[in-house]
């Protein structure tokens, strides 16, 4: 305890002056007989806290630090800091290492239980989710066994909660089964509640996703079974008799391990009122370790993004105004890491380490309070004549100008598979700044709606994303904001009735810059359903290519997109998308795309046939093609040498070396991803790349021995290499390995041909197509535009 003599002194000081504008420093220590009784000292971080409260009641100051000195803190609550602690910092000492921890200690006396397995009696009061053993965190007893290497779930079986392997189970009831989504759009959890007659799970839970589907067939995982305590590392908690069951490895010493078992959901909560906003709290410079996983917590629905949430973290803070939270380490929590809910303005979130967390590590998450006229699932819609059609926000219940910059975020969403490095809904002017962002299993920055716009991500390292889910991005983004419909003719007729509605909830422009983005199981940019009003340039995108969908006001300029392209999905007449002076290696990826939007010109392409493709639409008229001569794509260096093609069609060089997290301290930690293998589209000057056209691939007949194996009678013909899902090609009634030997009554002899056929047949709805196949000629009718 503090100097009550100490103490006194000040509040009656205090009492004699209206104000005191100096700092008071609180010391927090494990070992209080080093400090002399001037000192304000405290063994319990809680009972500073207190001290402050009422040290700020007495007007004894405007300021209090509360210093950490090194050691680990368990803590039996979380921190509550509301408006009267404005002003508060909570820091550790300079130089000290301190960890408070969300996990209680555990004696145990161990026995052997079976080969392998050892028991102890829990003698504390105390129910927990994660065993920690010597500081590192054990597995909970599943099946099947956890393997870093496993892919989905680190490990994945068809048969998690077969009735066979349900049979083997003396207890079902408090299982826990993970499966994907079935589109493997996140995943679900649920908790088994019991079995049926036919021996099947019962099951609750599985909110944790917006999308709703049936639990994928094969990427499942069942755990908190003892039955599947079978190898070093995983355990058991028996909460009726209080057993923990153990499966030590080899180096463990039961006798001298130091055991923890993980007891709070959160740590710091920095939470006001709507007319007692809490003001300028600062967190530096602490680790903060072991929270509670928060699975079967309530989950929100998110607009009608794709996400549901729970809304909280290991640091959680709302109605909050410039707070910071810098230079910690954050690690082994099992939820979200840091979570900004509903009204927050000008935090700093800086300097930090995240890594080895079951969900989120950064969430800017307003409040549907704020939105005017929301829907919350995907086909749900507000009709027009219900619809609030003002611009903007309607209350203030959203994060606005806070900024993340500078954190090192991996291997988050270690559990929850719906989650993000950086993820931003119903909020307006975040920053996201050099921050490196990798092994995550969704995306590395998610932008969940339109709402409101005005972001800025720049000079990030965004890569090794999507590892456990498909369908996106390492930034991904979507806009089923007021205007979007579900049914693609109605939101085309609604924005064209009034084009300025898709800027009603985007109404500030979000900028994408000088960022780094790779993702090999996706898109480096993957804008979404309705992404709206954003201006993306200056990107490095290493693997994925751009995809835009179904949105409006798009502008791509100053990209490069190495081996890939641009994957324009279902554009419409008034999307006014601009895309110009960018560097393309590969022909446009076009899925449902009717109209071209404002500006498509003065890009590079890297074959002439690629760029014939575009001009068949009527676009590119003056994009050139060629070698863009990178510097060093070795060495990550995608600069272009002063003979560069690209330099023709007013492409900028950008700095190559401003991605990812500053401080020497971090960038000394952080990866980088790999340098892309350039792809040889040609092997010599003779041969022709492959070319996308409506979802199939095509290439050119380039040798006698192509000639021979397709029953040709010359080497004219332009090859179907491959057809993809729902390709008009492939509906047409054409197949793999068709050969295209006429195209409305004109014979073709390569691509070049192919395309001027169909550049000048370009007005029509549909053509007729002769291919040879087994020897014989036969005409198909390949329809240019989807029927809706």
């Amino acid at each position: 305890m503090m100097n009550k003599f100490i103490l006194l002194l000040l509040i009656v000081f205090a009492q004699t002056i209206p104000s005191i504008a100096k700092e008071v420093i609180l010391t927090v220590t494990n070992n209080l007989t080093s400090h002399n009784e001037a000192e304000l000292v405290f063994s319990d971080v809680h009972e500073a806290v207190k001290q402050a409260y009422v040290l700020k009641q007495k007007n004894v100051a405007t300021s209090i630090v509360i210093s950490i000195e090194e050691g680990e803190y368990y803590l039996r609550e979380s921190i509550k800091i509301d408006a009267q602690l404005s002003g508060l910092t909570i820091k550790a000492k300079q130089g000290d290492k301190v960890t408070l921890k969300g996990s209680a200690p555990l004696k145990l006396k161990w026995k052997k239980h079976k080969k392998g397995v050892y028991v102890a009696k829990i003698e504390e009061d105390i129910d927990f989710d994660q065993l920690i053993i010597n500081g590192q965190p054990q597995i909970l007893a599943r099946y099947p066994n956890y393997n870093e290497e496993g892919g989905y779930w680190q490990g994945h079986a068809k048969d998690a909660i077969s009735a066979e392997r349900i049979s083997t189970w003396k207890n079902p009831k408090g299982a826990i089964f993970h499966a994907m989504h079935g589109g493997k759009w996140g995943g679900f959890h649920y908790l088994i509640e019991g079995v049926d007659q036919n021996g099947q799970a019962i099951l609750s839970g599985g909110k944790q996703n917006n999308r709703p589907s049936k639990p994928h067939e094969e990427l499942r995982m069942v755990e908190n079974v003892l039955e599947e305590l079978d190898s070093p590392h995983e355990w058991y908690l028996d909460k009726e008799d209080k057993k923990l069951y153990f499966y030590p490895s080899k180096e463990i010493d039961l006798s001298k391990v130091v055991a923890e078992g993980v007891v709070l959901k959160e740590l710091i909560r920095i939470e006001g009122t709507e007319n007692q906003i809490v003001e300028d709290v600062s967190i530096q410079g602490i680790k903060l370790e072991h929270t509670k996983r928060t699975l079967f917590e309530e989950y929100e629905q998110l607009l009608r993004s794709d996400w549901s949430i729970y809304r909280g973290g290991a640091i959680y803070l709302s109605n909050a105004n410039n707070c910071a939270i810098q230079n910690c380490e954050l690690t082994n929590l099992g939820g979200n890491v840091i979570f900004v809910s509903g009204r927050n303005q000008n935090h700093l979130i800086s300097g930090n380490h995240i890594y080895n967390c079951g969900a989120s590590a950064i969430s800017f998450v307003g409040k549907s309070s704020a939105v005017r006229s929301p829907s919350y699932t995907y086909r749900e819609y507000v009709k027009l004549s219900d619809m609030d059609k003002v611009w903007g926000p309607q209350s203030n219940d959203y994060p606005t100008n806070c900024v993340a910059d500078d954190n090192l975020i991996y291997r988050i969403g270690r559990i929850e598979k719906q989650t993000a490095g950086v993820q931003i809904a119903m909020a307006m002017n975040i920053t996201v700044s050099h921050n490196s962002i990798y092994e995550v299993p969704r995306a590395g920055i998610n932008i969940g709606d339109g709402t409101w716009g005005g972001h800025v991500l720049e000079c990030n390292d965004v890569f090794d994303t999507v590892l456990e889910t498909g369908d996106h991005g390492s930034f991904n983004s979507w806009g089923r904001d007021r205007f979007w419909h579900p049914n693609r003719k109605e939101m085309n007729k609604l924005v064209e009735n009034d084009v300025t509605m898709p800027y009603w909830d985007a109404c500030n422009t979000t900028v994408i810059r000088n960022n780094r983005f790779r993702c090999d199981h996706g898109w480096d940019i993957d804008l979404d359903d309705g992404s709206t009003n954003y201006h993306i340039y200056n990107n490095l995108c290493l693997n994925g290519g751009i995809k835009l969908r179904e949105g409006f006001g798009r502008r791509v300029e100053n990209n490069i997109m190495v081996n890939n392209s641009l994957h324009p999905h279902v554009w419409f007449k008034a999307s006014e998308d601009v895309f110009k002076r960018n560097i393309v290696q590969d022909s446009y990826k076009d899925v449902g795309v009717e109209e071209w939007g404002r500006e498509m010109d003065y890009n590079l392409f890297p074959f002439e046939e690629s760029l014939m493709k575009a001009q068949v639409y009527g676009i590119e008229k003056h994009s050139v093609y060629g070698n863009p001569a990178f510097k060093n794509p070795e060495a990550l260096d995608f600069s272009v040498k002063e003979n560069s093609k690209a330099l023709e069609i007013g492409f900028v060089n950008f700095s190559m070396t401003a991605f990812g997290v500053k401080s020497p301290a971090l960038k000394a930690m952080a990866k980088t991803p790999k340098a892309p293998v350039l792809t040889e589209k040609r092997v010599s000057s003779t041969e022709s790349p492959t070319v996308e056209w409506l979802r199939a691939k095509l290439k050119n007949i380039e040798s006698k021995e192509e000639q021979s194996a397709y029953g040709l009678e010359n080497d004219n013909g332009v090859v179907v290499l491959n057809i993809g899902a729902h390709s008009l090609v492939g509906k047409s009634g054409m197949k793999k390995r068709d050969v295209i030997l006429e195209v409305e009554g004109t014979r073709v002899a390569d691509l070049k041909e192919f395309f001027n056929v169909l550049k000048e047949n370009n007005s029509k709805s549909s053509i007729s197509i002769i291919v040879m196949r087994n020897q014989e000629e036969q005409e198909f009718k390949v329809l240019l535009k989807e029927i809706r």
